[in-house]
């Protein structure tokens, strides 16, 4: 297995050495070895472990939550269930933002041909009058 050092690591994840020893601070790296000079030797599960930290991460997990689950992987099988629950309900929380974004996204457009029209006419006056007209204000 190939070992790396956290300078390797770092150029290789963008993650700066700081965040790595956080990361391992916070228990996230549990088979993390060390040499003799206390320095850190990562490997291909470290860089694994990693990736799935950022994938976490960018799903909503806080590092404290991360690090619950890693301690619950490092429990074993009597795990299995709580860690199921974590990930549906992450995927619960993800698909809501994915809905509140493509309402954002929908608002955006509308402004978006709201202002091709504007353009389009060389004025917003008529636009934005149909605009009230079919909220029903006007």
């Amino acid at each position: 297995m190939r070992t790396y050092t956290i300078q390797e690591i770092s150029k290789i994840t963008g993650l700066p050495q700081a965040t790595l020893r956080y990361y391992d601070n916070e228990g996230l790296f549990p088979h993390l070895e060390r040499k003799e000079s206390n320095y850190r030797i990562f490997t291909d599960v470290e860089l694994e472990t990693i990736r799935i930290i950022e994938c976490f991460k960018k799903a909503g997990l806080s590092i404290k939550q991360i690090s619950y689950y890693m301690k619950l992987i490092q429990e074993g099988d009597s795990t299995l269930k709580e860690r199921l629950e974590i990930m549906e309900n992450q995927k619960k929380a993800l698909l809501r933002q994915i809905e509140d974004l493509n309402k954002s996204v929908e608002c955006v457009d509308f402004k978006i041909n709201y202002y091709k029209k504007a353009i389009e006419d060389g004025t917003e006056k008529y636009v934005h009058e149909e605009f009230l007209k079919m909220k029903g204000i006007k």
